[in-house]
């Protein structure tokens, strides 16, 4: 998804995360358009449009980047913000540390910065122990990535089982009640996967608060055709990203960083856990904002979101 408005405009790249396309963005791209920038959302590794390798090494934060270098330079090259959610901000927090003189501002949703490396071990070392024992839940609201690594096979099956159903799951509103409380990520080994002896996602009707029907229409069909292997294969490189985290040559950000925490987000719950302080230690100008909604923050608050990212730009100056 592009679009520009007249004139020379700053360029501002969001990139999206699981499993999603470049659509999640439309109401940011529209709004951000509409006040001066040039905007891009393009379709990430796996998904959509882009490449879908079948190995799984392929998806590797280092291979992403490269495909965001790539895009960037059809762009002009230009430093852009660039905007991250779920594993798109990982992809923008390496920009920011290995390239750079390619980011003019960095911000993410819900996924907060960790200069070790975004893998289970470095998640699992902040979890919250209050809430989540040791000894009933050892890898936290984190426990479906590790599930990945223990039977990959059987979680790409029971997505792709019905991905219609699947989708209908995936986008729902968060809800503050379910603040504080284990979440079902937590007891996905337990439950022999996602949807335990179903195998498939239960029959639910789309929220409309998330998606459009045409919207939900265009994720099925994309995910039909490209399955669910692709995606989940993000979750399989965790010694490769590590080791690639381990080579940034700018582990500091220097550059303004916005963080937007989602109040209603239980699995990257960061305003009562340390999720988010190797963040607060790593960056120079960091400033943070809390948006009421669940993990799909831009889509079920889009106003709020678009509201957080333009008070960031405009008290950084960089608005156009």
């Amino acid at each position: 998804m592009t679009q520009r408005a007249p004139g020379d405009q700053p360029l501002m790249i969001f990139v999206h995360g699981w499993p999603e396309l470049g659509l999640v963005w439309r109401a940011q791209v529209e709004h951000f358009t509409a006040a001066g920038w040039r905007c891009v959302a393009p379709d990430l590794r796996g998904y959509g449009t882009a490449a879908v390798p079948d190995r799984a090494g392929a998806y590797a934060l280092e291979h992403i980047v490269g495909d965001m270098l790539e895009l960037h330079d059809s762009l002009g090259g230009e430093p852009a913000v660039w905007v991250g959610h779920d594993w798109g901000s990982p992809v923008v927090w390496s920009l920011a540390t290995h390239h750079p003189e390619r980011v003019r501002a960095a911000a993410s949703l819900c996924v907060p910065y960790l200069p070790a490396g975004f893998a289970l071990e470095t998640l699992v070392e902040l979890v919250d122990r209050d809430l989540y024992p040791a000894e009933r839940f050892p890898y936290g609201q984190w426990d479906y990535y590790r599930f990945y690594a223990e039977d990959f096979d059987t979680a790409v099956a029971d997505f792709d089982a019905d991905v219609a159903a699947t989708v209908s799951l995936l986008y729902r509103g968060g809800r503050p009640d379910a603040v504080g409380r284990p979440t079902r990520s937590s007891r996905v080994r337990a439950n022999g996967g996602w949807f335990g002896p179903a195998r498939r996602a239960p029959a639910l009707p789309r929220d409309e608060s998330m998606l459009s029907a045409a919207d939900h229409a265009t994720l099925v069909a994309a995910l039909s055709a490209t399955g669910f292997r692709g995606p989940c294969s993000w979750y399989a490189n965790d010694d490769a990203n590590l080791a690639y985290a381990a080579r940034a040559p700018h582990p500091r950000l220097e550059m303004p960083v916005l963080f937007v925490h989602a109040a209603w987000d239980g699995i990257c719950e960061t305003r009562h856990s340390r999720l988010a302080d190797p963040m607060r230690a790593a960056c120079a100008n960091l400033t943070q904002a809390t948006v009421d909604a669940g993990h799909e923050v831009m889509l079920q608050a889009p106003a709020q979101t678009n509201a957080a990212i333009a008070a960031w730009l405009a008290a950084q100056r960089l608005a156009p």
